[in-house]
């Protein structure tokens, strides 16, 4: 954990990141992107479901395959898809003590929204430790894995990578921080996924990957007292 004692900035994924998968709130935005797809394309569920994995694995998200395919507005998609119910996620106390713990800023990086992080992280009990929220729509709709919507955080913040810090739950994403100088730590689930994101999650064991943790407030915490042992 040594490795954490000048890290000054940390950088959070938000779904299946500061929330459990087991939580089942992704399987929601899930089922709704199938549903949105196959009323936009005029396809039955098996092909909508389809179109929907190979874009989110040719094109980083479902939303820029569309974008990209089919020339979609994407506010009506992200309306239509983050438009479900938060209350499986529950308040986390053990998640809010290790962010009052760590010492640093700390920002959201997700391809989602504003508005679904908001939801979720006023519902975890932690949304005032962020110090912004970069989503979607601030990287001019370019996702993650491209490197493009990294340096739009780069130069938004003027952090250091080498004094940063991200935390995914897909592994393809931690390639362009690792990279950029950044310390990476991919958050895998306990369960295992079913076989159909097409091994895009990842298993932690990718060179571009420093740390897997399948408990993010022990791990969190953890450096929090090492980092105390050590000023």
């Amino acid at each position: 954990m040594d490795v954490f004692h000048d890290i000054d900035t940390w950088i959070f994924d938000l779904d299946n990141t500061l929330y459990p998968p087991e939580c089942n709130l992704f399987a929601q935005i899930d089922q709704r992107m199938g549903a949105f797809i196959a009323d936009f394309l005029e396809v039955d569920a098996t092909e909508a479901r389809r179109i929907q994995k190979q874009y989110f694995k040719d094109y980083g998200t479902t939303l820029n395959g569309l974008m990209s395919v089919h020339n979609l507005e994407p506010k009506r998609f992200l309306d239509y898809v983050h438009d479900i119910d938060h209350t499986p996620i529950q308040h986390n106390p053990s998640l809010d003590q290790a962010m009052h713990d760590l010492e640093g800023k700390k920002f959201i990086f997700t391809n989602g929204t504003v508005y679904h992080a908001e939801q979720v992280i006023d519902r975890l009990g932690i949304s005032h430790h962020f110090e912004d929220i970069f989503d979607i729509e601030a990287t001019s709709y370019i996702p993650k894995p491209r490197a493009q919507a990294y340096h739009h955080v780069l130069e938004k913040t003027q952090l250091d990578p080498t004094k940063s810090v991200l935390f995914e739950d897909i592994a393809r994403n931690l390639e362009v921080p690792h990279d950029l100088g950044m310390t990476t730590v991919f958050v895998k689930a306990k369960t295992n996924h079913p076989d159909e994101y097409l091994g895009i999650l990842g298993t932690g064991e990718e060179d571009h990957i420093h740390f897997v943790t399948n408990d993010l407030p022990v791990f969190l915490q953890d450096i929090a007292n090492n980092k105390g042992k050590k000023s």
